[in-house]
């Protein structure tokens, strides 16, 4: 077959979500076989599903990546991460670039979620913010949007995630509900439920970009880790945070403590992650809890 040749990469399912394996379609415009055949020795691991992440392996000499038109990091060995946000479309495209400039493209469909909706008979509270909240919170998205663009050289993205505490969970990612046709945001993270002063530990390695001295006007005491490549790590709410800005930490170290400060009913951990722009879904890195 000249001209045009695919191959087909099953990719397999954690057992925390049951989902159809998806298939990633790869193609490129090389008329050398050999050459092309060469090319497309791309491996990933990792669920291509909404919420979902990849570790995935670049072809031999490829110079540069893009997924979706934007740039992404490769590290030396040629590893590099991607993931897909919560309302992630169904298609997706990975193109390599390489050292003699041919291109290589991945396409991914992406495996859709069904999550938890609830709709509610009643109309959703008109929420304006006062003059005093926006002044309060301009310098705190400031910190929070500094902290998730650091770029750290932690390998923390290539590991095996664990749990930070143990728990009930009481809230999971992507819940919404729907109030007489008004979608209100979607849940962010995974809420854990464990009592005040409770330890939480480093579900990874990574870099602190953010321990803040004072409580948050919503997220309480926040604490932020960079795990490398854009893939970071949120934790609201606590009630005592153990590590600085800057410090380094290694997986299952403490570095804080759970409770209930900002807008919190109970104490919790709230556990959210981002891969750059990409709202992900923590238990499809770590599996379920044991």
């Amino acid at each position: 077959m000249t001209g045009r040749f695919k191959a087909i990469f099953c990719v397999a399912t954690i057992a925390a979500v049951t989902v159809p394996a998806a298939i990633v379609y790869a193609e490129t415009d090389d008329a050398e076989q050999s050459a092309f055949r060469e090319a497309v020795k791309f491996g990933f691991r990792g669920q291509a599903i909404q919420g979902g992440v990849m570790i995935g392996d670049a072809p031999a000499g490829t110079r540069s990546l893009s997924f979706d038109g934007n740039p992404v990091q490769m590290d030396d060995d040629g590893k590099f991460i991607i993931a897909f946000n919560r309302d992630a479309g169904q298609a997706a495209q990975l193109v390599a670039t390489l050292d003699d400039g041919q291109t290589v493209r991945k396409f991914i469909n992406v495996a859709p979620r069904k999550w938890h909706i609830e709709h509610v008979n009643i109309n959703r509270r008109a929420r304006t913010a006062s003059e005093s909240f926006k002044r309060r919170r301009a310098p705190e998205l400031a910190q929070i949007n500094a902290a998730r663009s650091a770029m750290n050289d932690s390998t923390g993205w290539r590991q095996t995630f664990i749990w930070p505490v143990k728990g009930r969970i009481s809230g999971m990612f992507g819940n919404q509900r729907i109030y007489n046709g008004d979608p209100g945001s979607y849940h962010s993270g995974i809420d854990i439920a464990a009592p005040t002063g409770t330890y939480y530990v480093a579900p990874a390695d990574g870099v602190v970009t953010l321990a803040a001295t004072s409580p948050f006007t919503l997220e309480g005491n926040l604490l932020m880790i960079d795990h490398g490549m854009g893939l970071n790590s949120a934790f609201l709410h606590s009630s005592e945070i153990l590590v600085k800005e800057g410090q380094q930490v290694k997986r299952g170290e403490p570095i804080g403590r759970v409770g209930s400060t900002g807008s919190a009913t109970g104490p919790h951990l709230h556990w959210s992650m981002k891969w750059n722009a990409a709202r992900i879904d923590p238990i499809l890195l770590t599996g379920p809890m044991e």
